[in-house]
């Protein structure tokens, strides 16, 4: 709304005006509106669930030794989260920029449906919350919505970047004149790092660019339902998440802003990917969102942002990695949500194949995996066998595993970074 306003301004040369033409200045603008909402309205809507007696169902304490000190917490923080993204912007963003609308739906459909789930689980008693498979097609349809829109939307297109050899032998990269739209995605650490859905789709012959645009909504949609769950099974505990998140989100912003410079482009050899500099506004807005939400999250929380801010966190960062083609950096960048993932369906899987066998035999001390790392020995079913039951030798403190969790994420985002040079 503003950009719009003060870009019409401009032509009546108002002195200023014409700084809203800066990617940095609306950027910039966007981190500290966010995180002063986020500040300024979590102390409210805190207050105001506390009135209302608004909180999460008590904590089993066999799951979390602290729970007890978490009773009468409010929980949907995420609506603060969604808030403190959403108004910056609407405010500093150009709205009619394709990246910006779909980023924008992602928040609002995935906000509504983790809202179901809490509003299920506060007000109707009901601790499972909404049932999984009404989940999984909320999560499937805005993949599905995404990707379809990427393939089909005029707007959505890239200019590929090329190798060419100079006299003096040294090989300088350029960018395609015309705009395509493109099937290539990023491979981390290939020298020739450009993937195409399409080649992997070239048994089909003269069908093989529409199978690969098949197969790239199909991967929108696995990319989205998986980040989201990720993200998810994350908040468990105090600042976990919503760390996490702004880290990643971070590293999300530095590929966004490369792409979306041709200059840069070309130094990093990656895809020019033109007006998706608005990823940027966004991104900085969700990062000041996240820190701001910290204000009162971090241990020991006054909110939690239940499934309303998780649900919502893990498709914002999906979907914004699909826009700049780097969804397979994601099993990396969102380590500590792949490995939460992956230790739920080790440890279910497992315990119900050795259950048929007649067994009850469990992996880890509990998961997602960060609850191994605060589970007691007292807490252990004594009917069930662990294979890493001596691992780890002590439990810890949640917010010792929290900053530890998000260490290990500056790490990986880093390391993610650096791909952009290191094949």
């Amino acid at each position: 709304m503003l950009y719009y306003i003060f870009r019409f301004l401009e032509q009546y040369d108002i002195p200023g005006a014409h700084i809203w033409s800066y990617i940095s200045f609306r950027s910039l603008l966007a981190l500290i509106l966010s995180l002063l909402i986020s500040a300024w309205f979590g102390e409210y809507f805190i207050k105001w669930m506390k009135r209302r007696n608004i909180s999460e169902t008590a904590r089993d304490p066999n799951i979390d030794p602290f729970g007890v000190e978490k009773k009468g917490v409010p929980t949907m923080g995420g609506i603060i989260i969604i808030v403190a993204i959403l108004i910056p912007v609407l405010l500093l963003g150009r709205m009619r920029n394709i990246y910006l609308i779909l980023m924008v739906i992602t928040t609002l459909w995935l906000g509504f449906l983790g809202f179901m789930d809490d509003y299920i689980k506060i007000f109707r008693k009901n601790k499972e919350g909404l049932k999984g498979i009404y989940k999984i097609i909320g999560q499937v349809s805005i993949g599905f919505i995404v990707g379809l829109t990427l393939w089909l939307s005029p707007d959505a297109v890239v200019r590929e970047n090329i190798s060419e050899a100079q006299q003096n032998k040294e090989i300088v990269i350029k960018h395609k004149s015309e705009a395509v739209k493109s099937l290539q995605t990023t491979i981390p650490f290939i020298k020739n790092h450009n993937l195409n859905y399409s080649n992997v789709m070239s048994f089909l012959g003269k069908y093989k660019v529409a199978a690969g645009w098949v197969l790239f909504v199909i991967m929108t949609i696995i990319v989205v339902t998986a980040v989201s769950n990720g993200a998810n099974l994350n908040d468990g505990m105090d600042g976990m998440c919503a760390g996490n998140s702004a880290i990643i989100g971070v590293a999300l912003l530095i590929f966004a802003y490369v792409s979306s410079h041709i200059v840069y482009a070309a130094y990093f050899d990656i895809m020019y990917i033109p007006h998706s500099e608005e990823l940027v506004v966004f991104l900085s807005a969700f990062i000041g969102a996240m820190v701001g939400f910290l204000w009162y999250n971090a241990y020991p929380a006054q909110v939690f942002m239940g499934d309303t801010g998780s649900l919502t966190i893990g498709g914002i960062i999906g979907v914004c990695a699909l826009i700049i083609h780097k969804e397979l950096m994601l099993p990396l960048l969102c380590g500590i949500f792949f490995v939460e993932s992956l230790s739920v369906i080790i440890q279910t899987q497992w315990f119900k194949w050795q259950k048929r066998k007649g067994r009850r035999v469990r992996v880890f001390r509990a998961t997602p995996i960060h609850d191994t790392f605060r589970r007691l020995d007292s807490q252990l079913d004594p009917t069930s066998t662990y294979i890493l039951k001596g691992w780890p030798h002590r439990p810890f403190h949640e917010s010792k595993i929290t900053i530890r969790f998000w260490i290990t994420t500056i790490i990986l985002a880093a390391i993610a970074i650096i791909t952009l040079k290191v094949r």
